[in-house]
């Protein structure tokens, strides 16, 4: 229901636009009528200022540093429930009981294989592919194996491709790996948890007996918990837009992976962990702090400030503890470490990054954990995707039962030439 209405002047004329409340955050203006009633678009590059979608699985407030997941903070959860609990969440809307817990579950695990004929798919990756572009790949093929599970029109069609998804990526992400490193793939484990079975056909080799740590486990878990979902960011923003065609999930989910690889979005904490180590021991922070506020140095500090967050990332004071923990565990007394507590002081005490709001997010610590744990940066983006899978599929789900759901089809500003008349080759 709108609760106001905004008033615009374009041509002489006045135009009334319905203002529509959500249950939390900003007001949104109408204006799907407005090219119909005044013939102009609105121009908003990189959609600072749209709502592409009516949703309810995630709610963030940039200024106060809030995320919510159908209401319910990102700490407690991270903290308190599990991975499989948050997917479950985000999929139907409320935490499950008991007895849905271990159904979804049961659900999930009888899913993690893949079909057998897809492992032939990577013998056609070069060796030294990255595992993300094999990953945009495989995820895509799925669709070739189960079509029993795209008529987006079915439900229970819907339901099943969703599980599929959220069960057959960590099987394909450490598939991905082994590939990589010239490892033969490990089958799932049904006796493991999702996090632990993932950890196993990653680490896991024939020749000798792996066994899941739960310190590591339970980081892989709040890791992936942190990265469920992010509201409409780029990545989900693809698969809503490949979804409102009418594509099949596997395919809108392989666009996300695609748009989740770009350095600026899925690649941060690659680019932050690499920073990290090129500043290398504490003494060199200064001179690092230095080059970051001298306008004239291409020099920036990555894991910094947030598109959405203008306060300290939510996620980032879970993903602290959480690298804490891992480092103790695997003894690992790593100056890296070091360099990012000082950078983190220094950064929420300095007059500059506090002006600029340039709090430590998610990024700044996750490099890092994923790292100690053994797994190379090239890993560390297919991680994300992993997580965010679920994300996608909710999103997904959402966007595909909207009423109000149309084939995207943002209009532009045209600066190019004016119409002009077609000169023959041997005339110009």
């Amino acid at each position: 229901m709108a609760d106001s209405s905004a008033k615009l002047e374009i041509g002489g004329n006045t135009h009334d636009y319905a203002v529509k409340d959500g249950s939390v955050g900003p007001q949104v203006i109408d204006i799907r009528k407005l090219y119909a009633d005044t013939g102009a678009f609105t121009y908003d590059p990189g959609f600072t200022s749209t709502a592409s979608c009516e949703s309810g699985i995630t709610y963030i407030d940039g200024d106060k540093g809030v995320l919510l997941h159908r209401g319910y903070p990102i700490d407690q959860l991270a903290e308190q429930s599990s991975f499989m609990e948050v997917a479950y969440l985000l999929l139907r809307g409320e935490l499950p009981g008991k007895d849905e817990l271990a159904e979804f579950k049961t659900t999930i695990t009888r899913h993690t294989m893949v079909h057998e004929q897809l492992t032939t798919f990577f013998r056609g990756f070069r060796r030294d592919a990255h595992p993300m572009a094999i990953l945009v790949g495989v995820v895509g093929a799925l669709s070739a194996f189960y079509h029993d599970s795209t008529d987006i029109s079915s439900p229970e069609q819907r339901r099943i491709a969703s599980h599929r998804l959220i069960a057959k990526i960590p099987t394909i992400a450490a598939m991905a790996y082994k590939y990589s490193v010239g490892q033969p793939f490990v089958y799932p484990d049904n006796n493991l948890s999702y996090a632990g079975n993932f950890l196993k056909m990653t680490f896991a080799v024939p020749a000798e007996e792996y066994v899941v740590d739960p310190v590591i486990e339970d980081a892989m878990d709040k890791i992936f918990i942190l990265h469920a979902d992010h509201e409409q960011n780029a990545s989900t923003s693809t698969v809503r837009l490949a979804g409102s065609s009418g594509a099949n999930p596997f395919a809108c989910v392989a666009a996300g992976i695609a748009c989740l690889w770009g350095p600026a979005h899925g690649g941060a904490n690659e680019a932050c962990l690499n920073m990290l180590r090129e500043i290398g021991t504490v003494d060199r922070i200064p001179e690092f702090i230095a080059r970051a506020k001298n306008k004239d140095d291409p020099f920036r500090l990555m894991g910094f400030g947030h598109r959405v967050y203008k306060n300290y990332d939510p996620r980032a004071t879970v993903m602290q503890k959480v690298a804490k923990d891992v480092l103790e565990k695997m003894g690992v007394s790593d100056p890296i470490f070091d360099v990012a507590k000082e950078l983190e002081h220094i950064a929420l005490n300095d007059p500059y990054f506090v002006e600029k709001k340039l709090y430590p997010n998610v990024d700044f610590y996750s490099g890092i954990i994923l790292s100690a744990i053994g797994f190379p940066t090239t890993m560390f983006t297919v991680l994300f995707a992993l997580a965010r899978t679920v994300g996608w599929v909710a999103q997904w789900n959402e966007m595909i039962t909207d009423p109000a759901q149309k084939i995207g089809r943002p209009r532009q500003l045209y600066t190019g030439p004016t119409q002009r008349d077609y000169t023959p080759v041997e005339k110009r």
